[in-house]
């Protein structure tokens, strides 16, 4: 049977009638974008740009940065077609379909007629990394004119709606008041017979016209395509088989390379031994080095495997061994201060003074590990570096930095280097998606031809840079009501590396292993005091419950507990770390939530009210909003049926399976979306076993444009959210991370039972979006720390709560 092509809504592709504008206008496609890096909206608004810059449209004054033009982001053809530019590439969270609902609803368009691109150096704007559930708030906010720098996609198609409105007013001869749209056809409201259509108003003359910081998007209690359940458009393409992921792209003339990695991080390179013999093996193999950097090419990736298993390499090894893993967390805190940094977000100088004078003091530490991605598919990458020219196809979340950092490691100009964002094996925050485009990139560049690099599972696992670890400390001053007067946090974590860019190549494996440093821990020596200015809570180290009052006394929080310090301990990392789905927040929400309900059974109290009771009374019109995280804790619990009880529950026998329920909730990054969950599960206290049966959540990230889209993100959170807390765990010997392969680094597979969960959505559509990707996964581990509190009267500390440290905490409960 013959397939029938998809069209992908994806493709960084300029339209025809974008094309034929270029050309009209005396460009090539390559020397206009090289040269201003934006595309034109082939579409006549001459007279409209007059009016708006005040000059003649051959001579506008061109804005500073091309990504302030409308054009960078909305292009019309002549058929009615709307393709809209963006940064932020689609991971699997659904952005891109939301994105085509959010132009598609400005310009009055059905969504089959919006075309998306993204994540292209030559076409895309550069909006930075796509992380930190950044981009709903990005691009549906509308742009504020007093911070310009954050551009938005809602504002530039409220621009381009209002540009097209103007022309059309110019067309019919009647004000803009007196217009309608439907469908891409402006109208006369008294009139309908007089219209004309998105098309009809095209002319194909070149010109530019910046986006208006002042366009109103539509109000919306006009959407009709916002606030609906829309399938992720790119999936008809996924199950027939026709989407293209960076492991099926192809380039004529390509070869398949294979990198080699060291032994050992800190290892060096001392000599290949063999390499005039490996060349020689089947498949015109070439062994490439640079610096500690190690890699094959041949004419297929099994002549390229085998090459890489032949070469006999001699590597000088690092003089200090790793720490022990078995006393990880006690060697971790028992390092001197002086080979730590330290940071002091919040103190307000009376914690110790309320801790001596409390009615009763709680305090309990908190271990997290290292954990990896652990992608399913290991990382690919397709370099073509010609000369001073290259192009890189890769599953970068962020192609500028990519593009820059390449262009370090190439020794050639950014500006000749062309970065295409396609889907890879999955990545929540730094894989080995950038490092394998810079291995595809060296390899390319040695060879001359294209090469794909496809990384070995073993190379994915033992050189991601991981999420770090933690040891939290935290004490509690509780007054003779029960309440909690001061909250004191201290932490000892790693660092090393980060994401990539063009000032620390060797933030990623390959750019360090060619040559760049990874930069590290710089010891501060000393515990800054007085804190640092806390504008808002912008450090995952604070709890939700302390009010952030910084030094001119104002509150900037969720909380009312007023004597407050966090103490942060910084060391250098003997691996790569980097972000991994709520980077640190998770770490220390899982402390925070857990400590939280181990006050309330010290004091007696049910774990719902007790969090309602710490929490302020900010109003939800505010972005920052105790009422708001009431609210979702509460939504959470009446879905749940919550049993309003002090923990533990009564009754429960100490042998067998029994059942309880835990909450854990959280504004995520301090400002960028409000999540609780509550966990019902099973212990089995006889194998240690923890089985999650049910989990109820209530989400607030303002407005909603595509509620199926945010269930699965919620979803999706709460599954990774259980094998981070349950399973996976990055472990070492005295040489080598031994994690690398899915024996040593379990993750949740298909055959855990699957949890029943409901979602409860509050739509705000009165305040700004945040965001959503990363706001369950971040409270899943204590929600179900303080479920097995609850069925069991065992608390858990460390993760992942294997069924051995379950029996432990059990056999510790008394």
């Amino acid at each position: 049977m013959k397939k029938r092509r998809v069209r992908r809504t994806y493709e960084p592709l300029l339209t025809a009638d974008a094309q034929a504008a270029l050309e009209r206008a005396g460009f090539t496609r390559r020397n206009f974008l090289k040269g201003a890096g934006a595309l034109i909206v082939s579409f006549s608004m001459a007279g409209v740009a007059e009016k708006v810059v005040g000059s003649a449209a051959g001579a506008v004054q061109q804005p500073a940065d091309p990504r302030d033009l409308l054009d960078s982001w909305i292009a019309i053809a002549e058929d009615g077609r709307v393709t809209a530019y963006v940064g932020k590439v689609e991971l699997g969270q659904g952005i891109a379909t939301a994105q085509v609902q959010l132009v598609a609803e400005e310009l009055y368009v059905p969504i089959s007629r919006v075309t998306l691109i993204y994540g292209d150096t030559a076409v895309a704007p550069d909006q930075g990394v796509t992380a930190g559930s950044q981009s709903h708030p990005t691009n549906f906010n509308p742009l504020n004119p007093s911070s310009p720098g954050n551009r938005s996609l809602l504002t530039a198609a409220a621009s381009a709606r209002e540009a097209l409105l103007k022309l059309a007013s110019e067309r019919l001869g009647v004000p803009v008041e007196q217009l309608t749209i439907s469908e891409g056809v402006i109208s006369v409201k008294s009139d309908p017979s007089k219209r004309v259509s998105y098309g009809e108003l095209v002319g194909g003359k070149k010109f530019n016209l910046p986006v208006d910081p002042n366009a109103k998007p539509k109000d919306p209690k006009e959407w009709t395509i916002r606030g609906t359940s829309v399938p992720r458009l790119e999936i008809p393409a996924m199950v027939t088989g026709q989407f293209e992921y960076v492991g099926t792209v192809r380039v004529p003339g390509m070869v398949h390379g294979r990198v080699v990695r060291p032994p050992v991080v800190g290892a060096t390179l001392v000599s290949i031994d063999n390499q005039s013999e490996v060349e020689q093996m089947p498949g015109n193999v070439k062994v490439v080095r640079k610096g500690n950097f190690v890699g094959v090419v041949a004419d297929t990736q099994w002549a390229a495997q085998k090459a890489a298993e032949a070469l006999k390499i001699t590597w000088k090894m690092p003089d200090t061994p790793l720490p022990p893993f078995s006393e990880f967390y006690q060697w971790l805190r028992s390092q001197p201060l002086d080979k730590f940094s330290h940071t002091r977000p919040v103190d307000s100088g009376d914690v110790d003074q309320k801790l001596a004078n409390a009615a009763k003091v709680i305090r309990a530490t908190y271990f997290h590990p290292y954990q990896m991605h652990a992608s399913m598919g290991a990382s690919v990458a397709v370099a073509d570096v010609q000369g001073d020219k290259a192009t890189i196809w890769c599953a970068s979340q962020n192609v500028y930095a990519h593009r820059d950092t390449a262009a370090r490691i190439l020794g050639i100009p950014a500006s000749n280097i062309r970065v295409i964002f396609r889907t890879g094996t999955g990545c929540y925050g730094l894989n080995g998606a950038d490092t394998v485009g810079f291995d595809a990139a060296i390899l390319s560049q040695a060879v001359g031809k294209p090469v794909r690099v496809q990384l070995s599972r073993k190379d994915e696992m033992a050189w991601e840079n991981y999420g770090p670890a933690y040891v939290i400390e935290q004490r509690a001053a509780v007054d003779a009501q029960g309440n909690i007067i001061a909250w004191d946090h201290e932490s000892w974590t790693l660092n090393r590396g980060g994401r990539p860019n063009a000032n620390n190549p060797g933030n990623v494996p390959t750019g360090y292993l060619v040559g760049f440093p990874s930069p590290t821990v710089t010891p501060s020596g000393t515990i800054p005091n007085p804190p640092q200015a806390f504008p808002r809570n912008g450090s995952n180290h604070v709890p939700s419950y302390v009010t952030g009052r910084g030094r001119d006394g104002v509150a900037r929080y969720l909380g009312t507990v007023e004597s407050q310090r966090v103490i942060v301990h910084t060391l250098a990392s003997p691996f790569f770390t980097g972000p991994l789905r709520s980077p640190a927040r998770l770490q220390n929400t899982f402390a925070h939530e857990s400590f939280i309900d181990e006050i309330a059974a010290a004091v007696g109290a049910d774990p719902v009210e007790f969090r309602l009771r710490h929490l302020n009374n900010v109003p939800p019109t505010e972005e920052i909003s105790g009422e708001r995280l009431k609210a979702v804790i509460r939504a959470a619990a009446q879905a749940a049926g919550w049993d309003p009880r002090p923990s533990p529950k009564p009754g429960n026998p100490r042998t067998g399976v029994v059942t309880g329920r835990g909450i854990a909730a959280c504004l995520y990054e301090g400002d960028n979306g409000y999540c609780a969950v509550v966990a019902e599960v099973e212990v089995d206290q006889d194998t240690g076993v923890i089985t999650p049966t049910r989990f109820f959540v209530g989400h607030d990230c303002g407005p909603i444009t595509n509620p199926d889209g945010l269930r699965n993100q919620i979803e999706g959170g709460l599954y990774q959210g259980m094998s981070r807390a349950l399973v996976e765990e990055v472990k070492w010997d005295s040489e080598k991370i031994t994690s690398v392969d899915w024996i040593t680094y379990p993750v949740m597979t298909f055959g855990h039972k699957t949890p029943e969960i409901v979602s409860v959505l509050i739509d705000r559509r009165d305040v700004e979006a945040m965001g959503a990707g990363e706001t369950t996964i971040t409270v899943v581990a204590a929600a179900i720390a303080n479920a097995v509190f609850d069925a069991t009267g065992a608390r858990l500390r460390q993760i992942p709560f294997t069924p051995e440290r379950v029996k432990a905490a059990l056999a510790a409960r008394g």
